[in-house]
């Protein structure tokens, strides 16, 4: 329990060792609390974006990125990754503008709409991370199914055996569930991260409905 439901508790106790909170000081105290909220989700965002961009360099020296790098992959990555990049310093921009918003909020109501916004802007950024994975991760697949020597050689394999459904088949589920074993990491990380802070968002949208009731 922290200071804010501490001394709520105690608000209305006769006991005059207990402060007495006016409307003004409670106010203050949730935006203040929610102003480090969304300072957070800014500052997590931009941690997260530069913990992906470390993994794309330590893996860069791999046998299988080295290979990928030899396929004629910039017609469909490099529009991908430049479209990525944009909406991703949108979304941080928009962050970013959010908690300068409510930081410099100076009635509840403004801070109830501020709330609202910066959960949708939350739900929109791990929505298109989500989108954004599942579409890299087709094109990869589509590159590998049209460029990938090896792959084309085991495809040709496979067809002269009279099982290239089955080959299909198998490189379909295995791509599909990598990426039902990667979304799910993605959704417990963005269900830890961001949706304990958007849980403590929206119980301090809960007290300011509250507090102007």
């Amino acid at each position: 329990m922290d200071e804010l439901d501490l001394l709520k508790k105690d608000w209305n106790k006769d006991d005059n060792n207990y402060p007495k909170l006016t409307y003004n000081e409670i106010y203050k105290m949730i935006l203040k609390k929610s102003s480090s909220i969304v300072k957070w989700i800014f500052i997590i965002s931009l941690l997260e974006f530069a913990f992906w961009i470390s993994i794309s360099f330590l893996l860069k020296d791999t046998e299988s990125m080295k290979r990928y790098e030899e396929l004629d992959t910039d017609p469909i990555f490099m529009p991908l990754i430049v479209i990525g990049y944009v909406i991703l310093a949108f979304f941080f921009y928009l962050f970013f503008r959010n908690y300068r918003r409510i930081s410099t909020t100076d009635n509840a109501k403004v801070l109830m709409e501020n709330i609202l916004k910066t959960r949708k802007t939350v739900k929109q950024y791990v929505a298109f991370n989500l989108i954004y994975l599942v579409v890299a991760t087709f094109a990869a697949v589509f590159v590998e199914l049209g460029q990938d020597q090896l792959i084309i050689d085991q495809i040709e394999q496979a067809a002269a055996n009279g099982e290239v459904f089955k080959f299909y088949a198998t490189f379909i589920i295995a791509a599909v569930l990598f990426l039902a074993l990667a979304i799910g990491l993605l959704l417990l990380f963005y269900w830890l991260v961001y949706g304990i802070l958007l849980k403590r968002l929206n119980r301090n949208y809960k007290e300011l409905k509250r507090l102007e009731i």
